[in-house]
């Protein structure tokens, strides 16, 4: 049986609206488990939209819906991306949350993709009275915020013949015009203090969500690589917190940054079968 199509429509929020599509379950399932889906930061959220299509569709034929949701001021969403804070995002997550079990879901599990993965746990960790199980799919999760921002700074200097020392210093002017308050324009973002400023007190590994399970899917170069020491201690964190995530190494590209529009199969197959309760 074929997947009935993706169903878009925009949900009410605060500030605005945001365009969501919905994939509800195949045939007659019950509508008993579904997945929120957070996207990536800026540009990376274009360039993996054909995954995110692939695996919502993928769930959606097991019997689980995916909601997508275009976060406050990105893809066709209300907003500019200039006004976005982390905190209406984890607000759209709530409102996204609530439409769903008002439509009768009774399991909400997340699913996100780089910093959407960091802002599914965030959420999720912020959100102390709801202690509901909950699975949670982290496909290539931002470890340290800091350290994605000064990727995504350095995204502004990528058409400059700049030594190492001079991109040092650059990205410290970049920061020093952030916390002067500025907003920064970066291949074609505008980029907050404010936001710039939470993103960076962002840390996986203080992220922890007890009574539920985590999948952690990481991209690698090649086979054999192991999880990159920064996603080792976090993993060795939780642990300690007696949080045991599930990793699946997957050797591909990196589809959220190559130049065309790419895609991974093994990690769309892993994705769905890993997901307890799903048979392939």
């Amino acid at each position: 049986m074929e997947n009935p199509p993706a169903e878009p429509f925009f949900l009410d929020a605060s500030p605005g609206k945001r365009f969501c599509l919905y994939h509800s379950p195949a045939g007659d399932t019950p509508l008993n488990q579904v997945f929120i889906y957070l996207h990536p930061f800026a540009e990376e959220m274009n360039k993996s939209r054909r995954m995110a299509a692939l695996q919502a569709k993928a769930f959606a034929a097991r019997g689980v819906g995916v909601l997508q949701i275009d976060l406050y001021g990105c893809g066709d969403s209300e907003g500019d991306f200039d006004e976005v804070t982390w905190e209406i995002w984890k607000n759209d997550v709530e409102s996204a949350y609530q439409w769903l079990i008002q439509q009768g879901f009774t399991s909400v599990h997340f699913w996100g993709l780089r910093l959407g993965a960091l802002l599914a746990l965030d959420y999720a960790a912020s959100e102390k009275t709801r202690t509901d199980p909950a699975k949670f799919v982290l496909w290539q999760p931002v470890v340290n915020g800091k350290s994605f921002m000064t990727q995504f700074l350095r995204l502004r200097l990528v058409n400059k013949l700049l030594s190492d020392d001079s991109d040092k210093a650059q990205n410290v002017h970049l920061r020093e015009e952030l916390r002067a308050g500025k907003s920064l324009e970066i291949a074609g973002y505008t980029l907050s203090p404010a936001m710039a400023a939470a993103i960076d007190e962002l840390k996986l590994g203080q992220l922890v969500v007890g009574n539920s399970e985590i999948y952690w899917f990481e991209i690698t170069p090649e086979a054999g690589r192991g999880l990159p020491p920064a996603g080792a201690a976090v993993v060795e964190a939780w642990n300690q917190s007696g949080v045991y995530p599930e990793v699946t190494l997957i050797p591909g590209l990196p589809f959220w940054a190559t130049q065309e529009i790419s895609e991974c199969p093994a990690l769309l197959a892993a994705t769905a079968k890993l997901f307890a309760g799903i048979q392939p």
